[in-house]
């Protein structure tokens, strides 16, 4: 019996479903010509049918229910990983809108390309529709989408991630504006011909057309390549959105701080990978009388509300998690959160059929099935999990979700982090002068690159607002896009403040000066009672600096020699480090902003 049988045979669109959807729906499955059509209601029932036919066609192995209750194991193909930036294209009408960060194809070329892909990709099987809300439902700032697909992975996926199924469709009108995905894993079955586990194509794109609001995606079924709510929608097309509707969408996790006052702070933070971004999303305090809960763990869209105040949301309903590195003692609320109730792509089998990967306890179980499905002992010399393995869980099972987390209002944000990952030269913790610098230190993230792999080791890798591989349009225009948000902000009197953090600097015996994790709630608690009045800064050539006993190491194994290297700033380090500034934004050819060359500008005149 196939997938489709298990959960319905029925194509009939649901009574009330608006012609604009209906209409597209049969468009692409004329071009795609599936066996079947299921348009998904988002049940618990429909999710138990697929993931249950999923089971019976080996594409998931159903976990022990004592260890891992109602969880699942799923093995993709060996070449269907992650991410394939570069086969991830903005197709605007314009290079120069794309910019420099992205991969650029003329629109009518792409789509030239892609439809004798599509056409008959879905042969064989079955296309479910996925109508959603990227955003709490019925919130103004949310938004809507449907989703086509040929994976019951990514239908079952979506089911987690997002808001969808049959209330979403409700509220999609024949005028609401919705953004149209496409999906095939590009592996149309022939009659009798059998199937495969993990059916995906060698040959891959994921396209994305921001005039017309669409994503077009073949070849893979893994991730951010194939649920396209995710970086593609709440990213890629939705910053083209913000742009031209004056909100933000953007890579940055959200947290709500209470302080022992009582004041509830919120906080939104950008981090590029491997600097602790989930860490952070799900931080337990380590200070007396603070909590931390969470929000967000990946994406925030904001906008300024009816009070001029700046307020977002998660426009997301789930987490799709790097498994490698998360432990109790790394992330105990992570590992908390996927109790059950979890897909797990590309992690290890356990002999007592639960999971296992790198980094989730400190000594590795002596025998496991490892992510290809093959035999695996410590002496194997290789990973067990594959290092971008996931695990997809509700965020409404996180212990420390927020009871504001849902509010279609959107949370007031009262500060925004930016951080990278840096060695040396970045403090700890710096605060921004103004809405203008923020930007600038938004726009000059970094990390050093950690291995040779990745590159010359130390060298530094750009990623500005943590939007490197996501931003939909030109980076030095979302730049100049932000100083405008700052500015309708500021007429109204509400700003908030911004700070760059670093966890990862180093002593000059190479270790770690700052312990990180769960201390790091001591500078969130500099950063907020910098906002609330309670401390005072010190300035210096790259903004403001915590004066000397403002940062509370009490108990830490912290001397006040750390402290002094963990603030210091290197003239001539800078000074090389403002060149190297500078020859980035000659990338841009002229685009980026005045204010932000301005304040280059104030950074070499303040180092002297």
């Amino acid at each position: 019996m196939s997938v489709a049988e298990m959960v319905t045979t029925e194509s009939t669109a649901p009574v009330g479903a608006p012609e604009s959807v209906v209409g597209w729906v049969a468009s692409i499955a004329a071009l795609t010509t599936p066996d079947h059509i299921v348009w998904c209601d988002g049940s618990n029932a429909e999710f138990d049918a697929l993931t249950r036919a999923m089971v019976a066609t080996g594409t998931l192995t159903r976990l022990n229910a004592e260890h891992r209750p109602y969880s699942f194991l799923a093995r993709s193909d060996p070449q269907d990983v992650a991410r394939v930036e570069s086969r991830t294209f903005i197709c605007s009408e314009s290079p120069e809108d794309t910019g420099p960060t992205n991969n650029w194809c003329d629109p009518a070329e792409m789509r030239a390309t892609l439809r004798p892909l599509f056409s008959g990709s879905m042969r064989g099987r079955t296309m479910y529709v996925l109508p959603f809300s990227m955003g709490p439902l019925r919130s103004p700032l949310s938004r809507m989408g449907v989703q086509v697909t040929d994976s019951p992975y990514v239908a079952s996926s979506m089911g987690i991630m997002t808001r969808m199924g049959s209330e979403a469709l409700s509220l999609i009108g024949d005028a609401t504006e919705w953004v149209r995905a496409i999906h095939s894993v590009g592996a149309p079955l022939a009659p009798g011909q059998s199937d495969v586990p993990w059916p995906s194509n060698k040959e891959k794109y994921i396209s994305h057309f921001p005039e017309t609001r669409e994503i077009w995606s073949f070849g893979s079924a893994y991730g951010g390549n194939a649920l396209l709510a995710k970086k593609s929608f709440a990213l890629r097309i939705a910053s083209v959105m913000a742009r031209d509707e004056g909100w933000l969408a953007e890579h940055m996790l959200i947290i709500k701080v209470t302080n022992p006052r009582g004041r509830a702070f919120h906080v939104a933070a950008a981090f590029p990978s491997a600097c602790g971004k989930t860490n952070l999303a799900m931080l337990q305090s380590t200070i007396p009388g603070w909590t931390i809960e969470t929000i967000g763990d990946d994406i925030a869209w904001l906008g300024r509300g009816t009070d001029g105040r700046l307020r977002a949301i998660n426009p997301e309903a789930g987490f799709f998690g790097v498994a490698p590195g998360t432990g109790r003692n790394s992330n105990p609320t992570a590992m908390d959160t996927i109790w059950g109730n979890t897909i797990f792509t590309n992690v290890a089998l356990r002999d007592d059929g639960d999971v296992w990967w790198e980094g989730m306890s400190d000594i590795a179980p002596a025998h496991l099935i490892d992510w290809e499905g093959n035999d695996w002992t410590p002496d194997s010399g290789r990973p067990a999990a594959h290092p971008n393995s996931r695990f997809t869980v509700a965020a409404r099972q996180c212990p420390s979700i927020s009871n504001d987390w849902e509010d279609p209002q959107g949370v007031v944000i009262d500060a925004i982090i930016f951080g990278g990952r840096r060695a040396t030269n970045v403090p700890l913790v710096v605060e921004a002068r103004d809405w203008e610098h923020g930007v600038y230190l938004g726009a000059t993230i970094s990390s050093e690159r950690t291995a040779a792999a990745e590159g010359t080791i130390g060298e530094l890798r750009r990623d500005p607002f943590a939007m490197m591989p996501f931003v939909g349009y030109n980076m030095a225009d979302h730049w100049a896009h932000w100083l405008k948000i700052g500015a309708g902000l500021r007429s109204t009197g509400n700003v908030p403040r911004i700070f760059q953090v670093n966890w990862f600097r180093k002593g000059a015996d190479g270790s770690f000066l700052w312990p990180g994790f769960g201390e790091n709630s001591r500078v969130l608690e500099w950063i907020l009672d910098r906002v609330d009045g309670q401390v005072a800064a010190k300035d210096s050539p790259i903004g403001l600096l915590p004066t000397e006993g403002a940062l509370n190491i009490d108990g830490l194994d912290v001397t006040n020699s750390d402290m002094a290297e963990l603030f210091a700033i290197d003239q001539d380090l800078w000074h090389a480090e403002a060149d190297s500034t500078e020859e980035f934004f000659a990338t841009f050819e002229g685009r980026v902003p005045a204010a932000v060359e301005r304040q280059l500008a104030i950074l070499r005149e303040k180092l002297g």
